[in-house]
């Protein structure tokens, strides 16, 4: 309800395709942010077009944390979501030929540029080695829009199934900020 449009996965994408969505600031066309896990979420409508974000990443030490970190830290400046247009053109599931542009409510003709939105709201999950995990957990305090789990999480076969792991990414919602939404 709070999030009425639609949802795709982003990344990671096919292997044989360089043309996945990734995020930059506005005005660089060098510096991209290439989350290890991406999935978008288009607004519905056209007069208003945003992205929202959930970006997972695999930290493999504490200074990989860090560095990762501080590409979703807030800020002041924008963040903007890119998808090329051979992602767009491209179906989303193997038994399926709808193209993705077609589930994207807020595209009404085939694109022919990159679709660019501005990030209006961002969620990122942590996965950190358990060692790791353990010591962030006891003594850390993440910001508001972070969530961490242990890597083994984020790995382990049919790990979207965890109850645990479900609860987590529930309370990354946005409507998990909400005592209530209007009308329910």
């Amino acid at each position: 309800m709070k999030q009425p449009g639609t949802w795709l996965r982003a990344r990671p994408g096919e292997a044989r395709t360089a043309n996945q969505p990734f995020l930059k600031l506005p005005g660089t066309n060098r510096l991209r942010t290439l989350p290890d896990g991406l999935w978008l979420h288009f607004s519905p409508d056209p007069s208003d077009p945003y992205a929202d974000i959930l970006c997972i990443e695999a930290c493999s030490s504490l200074q990989n944390l860090l560095d990762k970190r501080s590409r979703f830290a807030p800020s002041t400046t924008s963040l903007l979501a890119v998808c090329p247009v051979p992602w767009l053109l491209n179906p989303c599931q193997p038994n399926d030929p709808t193209p993705r542009w077609r589930l994207i409510r807020l595209l009404r003709t085939e694109p022919v540029d990159s679709l660019v939105l501005p990030v209006r709201d961002v969620r990122v999950l942590y996965g950190l080695k358990s060692r790791q995990y353990e010591g962030f957990a006891r003594t850390q305090m993440p910001q508001a829009h972070e969530y961490f789990c242990p890597m083994e999480a984020l790995t382990a076969e049919k790990g979207d199934e965890n109850p645990a792991m479900r609860a987590l990414l529930a309370r990354a919602s946005a409507a998990a900020n909400f005592m209530h939404l209007p009308g329910s």
